[in-house]
């Protein structure tokens, strides 16, 4: 049985690779008190940008820190655009950075349980498969949709960014590729994969049940995943 999805988003910022301000954590302090599913979480995903990887560890503790759930980097789950913010860190400067983020810091789960494997020396080239090209764009999303689908896991969280969530979603909300349903930063949406769906094709749509996970409705507001969404050719 295909297993079902948690998906969240995190959002941008304007230098490469940021990391979270002090608002942002204190965002995700909030959140981790609140999320209702630390029990249930087998396997957490993170796209491997540094902001996406501090929200998974500072939101999800509880979580993590049960010793059966892995913490996986998934490139595939990186951003769209080649923007200086959206591009990552090579895997060795990334584990030299991730580790000094938390240097010092009580983490209820060994820092070294972050799973690199997947990080590629050309992950971040933001060239062929990683171009932020539709047709790129789109075979990303596939490629992690099928892998996803094979996952022996139950119940899988993944904390990705806005732009791509269209894509890995693909939810547009009528023609106009502009619009989109919203995500809230750390906002947790359900999904399960569509009726038909197979390793070498499959799709995912969100759960009756998850979107009461939802704090927002609305169709996608943030000028700056507007620009990117439009900007993908």
């Amino acid at each position: 049985m295909a297993p079902l999805l948690y998906l969240v988003r995190y959002d941008a910022h304007h230098i490469r690779d940021a990391t979270l301000t002090e608002v942002g954590k204190e965002q995700c302090a909030r959140f981790q008190r609140t999320f209702p599913l630390r029990n249930v979480i087998d396997l957490v995903h993170s796209s491997p940008l540094r902001r996406a990887i501090q929200n998974t560890i500072l939101s999800f503790g509880p979580a993590l820190a049960r010793a059966e759930v892995p913490l996986l980097l998934v490139p595939n789950a990186q951003e769209v655009s080649s923007k200086t913010y959206h591009v990552g860190l090579a895997s060795e400067d990334l584990q030299m950075k991730v580790a000094e983020l938390f240097e010092g810091q009580q983490l209820p789960f060994d820092i070294k349980k972050i799973d690199y494997r997947l990080v590629s020396d050309n992950w971040n080239s933001k060239v062929g498969f990683w171009a932020p090209q539709r047709e790129e764009v789109e075979k990303r999303a596939a490629a992690l949709h099928s892998w996803l689908y094979t996952l022996p896991e139950m119940h899988v969280l993944l904390v990705t960014h806005g732009t791509f969530l269209h894509y890995l979603t693909e939810d547009w909300t009528g023609d106009d590729p502009k619009r989109g349903t919203a995500y809230l930063n750390c906002e947790v949406r359900q999904f399960s994969f569509a009726h038909g769906s197979d390793v070498k094709k499959a799709h995912i749509v969100e759960t009756e049940g998850g979107k009461k996970l939802r704090r927002s409705n609305t169709t996608e507001t943030d000028s700056s995943i507007l620009a990117e969404v439009a900007a993908v050719k």
